[in-house]
């Protein structure tokens, strides 16, 4: 029996609405979410309370005070409210929203989802505090608290739907509303990508996923198989892929946004797409292979992207090429010291089979810049284990050679919540990628996350160019506020804040027009 899951459709995903109603007044919940913080040591009680207050005859600030509650961002201290006329109790959830910040408010509604997961419909007053960016990181904090993914045949508690209630004029926000959900969507999506076991997911797998995007975004879709791969001289796919049953794909989606022109500025996004990673013949420990169903997440990112730019309304053209393979050991597997001809004619010598990453990437890469003619390339991967180890589980690498390309990327992490941290193109170091009898080695050595960018950096000719290495916040080691245990799917929601810009190439070389 074939195992299977709807990935794009999840029926799991939360509802939110917007309502002007009080949180008390909303019909058909048991539980009202009320938000609360810390003013020069003065617990501050938010919207609503009040009417709690009126209705229950409850000392909301007495409960808090009886447990020490701080106001700190994703805190909740919960309250039984039994009926008075012997109508069935009702829960209220205090959440404290820290300093009311995008990034406490996101923090609030991810706590908020988890402890109302199971218990139906909630009313909340929070998103009455906030502005648009307030609004939408809490939208994105309930759906990516509400997260879960797996296999199970018994069903667990399913998340609970939710109401922004108190809110002036409701339907001006709803905008807001899609877009953050629209992120925070994608996100679950590129996700539970990561998540889907490697017995389901091969490249054919992913190309078909990407298809049904395709259908249901009005894309255009271009897929490779193998044979067409040989015959285009994609030597980096082909080389990774040649030892797996599941042979590579690469995968072309196209947005255009309604009523462009030619001259609207083309962003091409790569995504490396490894569906799972032995290591090849430079095979990994046992204990190295646990999490590499997720080595995919670089494309999983860019389909997800891909599968929302209408719903954010990105004003400016994308091309996502998915570059995916499996590397795996048997026979035919690439070997140490073997040479291979990537797209575009240039070669390198294979020292390292585990660090296939790059060796696709590269095709890709090289192809958008022979054939896409792109204003930016941006390629996001799961490449070295130098990125955990220099910037942790929470920060991603960023390197990039336009500056303004760069800092477009960095202000869009910091308000979507997945940050990046830029590290430098040492060209001192580029004399580690030289082989001697290939334009380049695979395998550069220390410092690992920058000998890899500049591998990379060859096949991007003159083009402004960022790699977005998430190697090390590709999986969460635990649940913390929107971030669930495995993997986090990260970069989605960095590269819809951006592409939704009006201007998302402003200061870029060379872009903001067609040449």
């Amino acid at each position: 029996m074939t195992l299977d899951v709807n990935v794009l459709g999840d029926a799991t995903q939360p509802r939110v609405e917007l309502s002007a109603a009080d949180p008390s007044e909303v019909p058909d919940v048991q539980v009202v979410a009320l938000p609360f913080s810390c003013d020069d040591g003065y617990l501050v009680l938010g919207p609503g309370a009040a009417e709690v207050y009126d209705t229950d005859d409850v000392d909301l600030l007495g409960v808090l005070e009886h447990h020490d509650a701080s106001g700190k961002a994703g805190e909740i201290v919960e309250h039984l409210v039994l009926g008075a006329d012997g109508s069935a109790p009702r829960s209220v959830l205090l959440v404290g929203v820290g300093e009311t910040r995008p990034s406490d408010l996101r923090r609030a509604g991810a706590a908020l989802a988890r402890k109302a997961r199971g218990r139906g419909r909630v009313a909340t007053s929070i998103a009455a505090l906030a502005h648009d960016a307030g609004l939408r990181a809490f939208t994105e904090g309930l759906v990516l608290g509400s997260y879960s993914f797996d296999l199970k045949t018994t069903s667990g508690k399913p998340p609970a739907e939710f109401v922004l209630a108190g809110l002036v004029r409701p339907d001006s926000r709803a905008e807001v509303l899609e877009r953050g959900l629209a992120a925070a969507r994608a996100a679950w999506t590129s996700r539970t990508l990561a998540q889907v076991p490697s017995n389901m997911k091969s490249p054919a797998w992913l190309a078909d996923r990407a298809s049904e995007v395709a259908d249901e975004g009005g894309l255009s879709l271009k897929v490779w198989d193998e044979k067409a791969l040989e015959r285009g001289g994609f030597g980096g796919l082909v080389g990774v892929g040649r030892a797996s049953a599941n042979p590579p794909r690469l995968v072309r989606l196209s947005y255009t946004p309604d009523g462009s022109s030619r001259r609207v500025p083309h962003v091409v996004l790569v995504g490396k797409g490894i569906t799972f990673d032995t290591g090849g013949l430079s095979i990994k420990p046992a204990e190295g292979m646990m999490n590499m169903k997720r080595d995919m997440t670089g494309a999983g990112v860019v389909l997800a992207v891909m599968s929302a730019l209408t719903a954010v309304r990105c004003p400016v053209r994308v091309t996502g090429l998915l570059a995916c393979a499996e590397n795996s050991v048997d026979g035919n597997a690439i070997r140490p010291g073997d040479v291979i001809r990537h797209y575009g004619g240039r070669t390198t010598e294979v020292t390292n089979t585990d660090a296939e990453g790059r060796l696709v990437l590269a095709d890709a890469l090289a192809y958008a810049v022979k054939e896409l003619d792109p204003d930016a390339l941006v390629d996001v991967a799961t490449l070295t284990g130098a990125m955990r180890i220099s910037l942790g589980q929470r920060t991603a690498g960023l390197f990039s050679t336009d500056d303004a390309l760069a800092d477009h990327l960095v202000t869009a992490g910091t308000t979507s919540g997945e940050p990046v941290w830029r590290l430098p193109l040492v060209d001192d170091y580029e004399e580690r990628c030289d082989s001697k009898i290939a334009d380049a080695d695979n395998a550069g050595g220390q410092p690992g996350g920058i000998t890899a960018a500049l591998f990379l950096r060859a096949f991007t000719g003159s083009l402004p160019w960022a790699h977005l290495d998430i190697a090390g916040v590709g999986d969460s080691p635990g649940d913390a506020y929107e971030w669930s245990a495995g993997p986090t799917g990260f970069g989605a929601r960095l590269l819809l804040h951006w592409l939704e810009l009006r201007q998302p190439l402003a200061g870029v070389r060379g872009a903001g027009g067609r040449r």
